[in-house]
């Protein structure tokens, strides 16, 4: 039987968080999960840069660095539950 590896990721949100993480750009609240913006310009660039050379399967680079400013869009600098 042959089994197909499946990506981290099931939606474009949820792709674009992934490269988002591994940028810099977020992190991950410690207690309770929610992404919190770094407020680091240049993993941001790097974010964009990465998803305009490397976009995932499906977009084109326009569409995947309007994905990654949505997602930094939506994300804050605190956790909704820590306040």
């Amino acid at each position: 039987m042959l089994t197909r590896e499946r990506p981290d990721f099931r939606t474009v949100d949820g792709w674009a968080v992934g490269l988002l993480l591994q940028a810099g750009a977020i992190h991950k609240c410690d207690e309770h999960g929610w992404a919190k913006d770094r407020a680091d310009p240049h993993a941001r660039d790097e974010a964009v840069r990465i998803a305009r050379e490397a976009p995932l399967a499906g977009l084109s680079s326009e569409q995947a660095v309007a994905a990654v400013r949505d997602v930094l869009d939506s994300v804050g600098d605190t956790c909704p539950e820590c306040k």
